[in-house]
């Protein structure tokens, strides 16, 4: 983060600790954009490992929040409730998705999509967007890399809308996504 302040000494594992769980974040959200791309093969681990990334993004969400300390304002407090509301309620969207629809048939999970399921799911979807959105303008005004959030903002509008754009525009945005999170995670790093 770009903030003049050096973190105290007590504050230090905590970013790195983050910026760690960045980095998982990230490498998990490639290793579902390959299977999605049938690049790697859709297993039992790999479908165990889909949920982990919203788990790591949830440690890295706070370290951003942690490193922003000196510059905080309401809409990066704003930013950060919703973006661990939208990345918790993310974490039930992986769930179902690779642990529950990929067992089913495809009649069954149209039968959920069109229930309760289907408007939680949606609802999750547009949180997330609004959340990133939200928490990346927050962030920006305290001072992070520009770059990246601009990149994790504008990933998340397709991902956010999967069940509307091409398989090939949500991937490409995973993998946009995973950029973003890494280049925050090497400031995250570089600050502790």
């Amino acid at each position: 983060m770009t903030t003049p302040a050096t973190p105290s000494g007590e504050l230090r594992p905590y970013l790195r600790i983050a910026a760690f769980a960045g980095w998982l974040c990230a490498a998990i959200i490639l290793v579902n954009t390959a299977k999605r791309a049938e690049i790697l093969p859709t297993t039992a681990v790999t479908q165990l490992l889909a949920p982990l990334a919203q788990i790591f993004a949830i440690g890295f969400v706070l370290g951003l929040y942690l490193a922003s300390r000196s510059r905080r304002g309401g809409l990066l407090t704003v930013g950060l409730i919703a973006s661990l509301a939208s990345v918790a309620a993310l974490v039930g969207v992986e769930f179902v998705i690779n642990l529950v629809f990929a067992y089913l048939e495809p009649s069954q999970v149209e039968a959920l999509r069109g229930g309760p399921l289907g408007t939680a799911l949606t609802v999750a979807s547009i949180l997330f967007i609004v959340a990133a959105v939200v928490y990346a303008a927050g962030l920006w005004r305290s001072g992070a890399p520009r770059i990246p959030l601009a990149l994790y903002a504008a990933a998340t509008f397709p991902i956010g809308l999967r069940a509307l754009v091409p398989e090939a525009a949500l991937q490409v945005s995973l993998v946009v996504l995973a950029a973003a999170v890494v280049w925050l995670s090497a400031a995250l790093w570089r600050r502790a």
